[in-house]
């Protein structure tokens, strides 16, 4: 499978993120930071990564959670996924917040965000009087039940 090129300045200390195994959706975002941002508990910060991206037309950049933080730490992020458009062109951003009931101290470098590149449709509205029945129907939010 071909691999899709995205442009990037790296204006951070840190190499650019990698994929860690051949099958990875996503690469690690670190903190690119001059000192530790100590995350109270329901605090959030917005912390920078020091890329900025030019991602194809069609495509968009999607700012995720990593799991070990979110299991380990209670640390998430906020906006999730956060998307990033592809005429944005500042600096990536991860917007992280604290759900534990301890202090979280992020250090540079420190792998903090993952982020997969999907492609996306544009699309067009057709406004209609009824949908399609399935045998879902409206059920949403849990609907299925536990099992």
């Amino acid at each position: 499978m071909g691999k899709l090129t995205v442009r990037v300045i790296n204006r951070s200390k840190h190499p650019l993120p990698t994929f860690a195994t051949d099958m990875s959706a996503g690469v690690d975002l670190r903190a690119n930071i001059d000192e530790d941002i100590v995350l109270r508990p329901l605090q959030r910060v917005l912390v920078p990564t020091g890329l900025y991206l030019s991602l194809p037309e069609g495509y968009e950049a999607q700012v995720r959670p990593r799991s070990g933080l979110a299991l380990k730490h209670g640390i998430t992020l906020l906006n999730t996924p956060g998307t990033i458009d592809a005429d944005y062109r500042g600096e990536v951003g991860v917007i992280m917040v604290n759900l534990s009931e301890t202090d979280f101290v992020i250090r540079d470098g420190e792998r903090i965000a993952q982020m997969v590149v999907a492609r996306h449709e544009k699309f067009d509205w057709q406004l209609v009087e009824s949908l399609d029945v399935t045998e879902r129907g409206d059920g949403g939010f849990g609907h299925s039940g536990l099992k």
